[in-house]
């Protein structure tokens, strides 16, 4: 059942919506993460994840209602096209999948932004967990620091290969704030973290995705934006507070066409003794 009671069916449409590209909110997109990719500019572009959240816009309809625990478990992206400044994009949110995995529930929600001719430009999978039960100890957290570096990581970002210029970034609660907010909940505020069993303010999983999209976009510009990939998964929790670098190694090139692919490990790492993952996965852009 979903926050209002009703079943969450895989086919369900969730929203669509239609989201300007204007000016100022591509100033704020990239004034957040310290983005001056010159290519914005020179190709009239935006930010290809300038609406990284829109998945997010009707949550009430899709996520269960067992919101205590709930993580985001994986991001998706499939660029297409690249968003035109100054145009409309049309969004369509879709249940694509629902799955059990150990004690969670996951659901797949896949959003797709179209231009006004509906020529398909990018595509997200959101991959959403939720605890299948409650947890039995009273007033215990279901993530704590302790807990989320006990898990076991695999090595990352090992071996030969050219390496991407990283992307840095102190996520502070201002930045929170202009990420998640501008209303109070557990990625602005420590209390609202609180009563959904965390001890401080998580930052949202979608940040992780939005600074490995910034180093990708800076390396290979419209090779990103046009034919750009991305599968993340979020292994790690970020408190607001941390330092994090986004990094990126190459691993492979193939055909594709008449164009090269360059495949990439990519991954979110803190800025702290362990360099704990944050999140880790896969990324291409197209070469001419």
């Amino acid at each position: 059942m979903n926050l209002k009671g009703q079943p969450v069916r895989v086919g369900d449409l969730v929203h669509q919506a239609e989201r300007a590209i204007s000016p100022q909110v591509i100033a704020f997109y990239c004034d957040t993460f310290a983005d001056s990719n010159s290519v914005y500019a020179r190709e009239g572009v935006a930010p290809p994840l300038l609406y990284h959240s829109e998945v997010y816009a009707h949550l009430e309809r899709w996520y269960l209602r067992n919101l205590v625990g709930n993580l985001h478990a994986r991001q998706e992206w499939l660029l297409f096209a690249p968003i035109r400044a100054g145009s409309t994009v049309r969004t369509r949110s879709t249940v694509i999948e629902r799955y059990r995995k150990r004690d969670r529930d996951f659901v797949v929600n896949e959003v797709d932004y179209c231009d006004e001719s509906g020529r398909l430009l990018v595509r997200s999978r959101t991959h959403q967990s939720f605890l299948a039960e409650l947890p039995q100890a009273d007033g215990a957290y279901v993530v704590d620091r302790a807990s989320a570096e006990k898990k076991e990581r695999r090595a990352v970002g090992e071996g030969d290969g050219p390496e991407l210029e990283p992307v840095e970034l102190r996520v502070d609660l201002a930045t929170c704030w202009r990420f998640s907010g501008p209303a109070r909940n557990y990625h602005t505020d420590p209390d609202e973290a609180k009563k959904l069993g965390f001890p401080d303010v998580v930052v949202q999983g979608m940040l992780s995705t939005c600074l490995a999209s910034q180093v990708m976009g800076n390396a290979h510009g419209m090779g990103w934006l046009a034919g750009g990939r991305m599968d993340l998964k979020l292994v790690n929790v970020l408190w607001g507070g941390e330092r994090v670098r986004a990094r990126a190694k190459l691993r492979s090139e193939n055909a594709e066409g008449a164009f090269t692919r360059r495949e990439y490990e990519i991954w979110v790492e803190k800025d702290d003794a362990k360099r704990t993952i944050v999140s880790v996965g896969a990324a291409s852009a197209l070469l001419p």
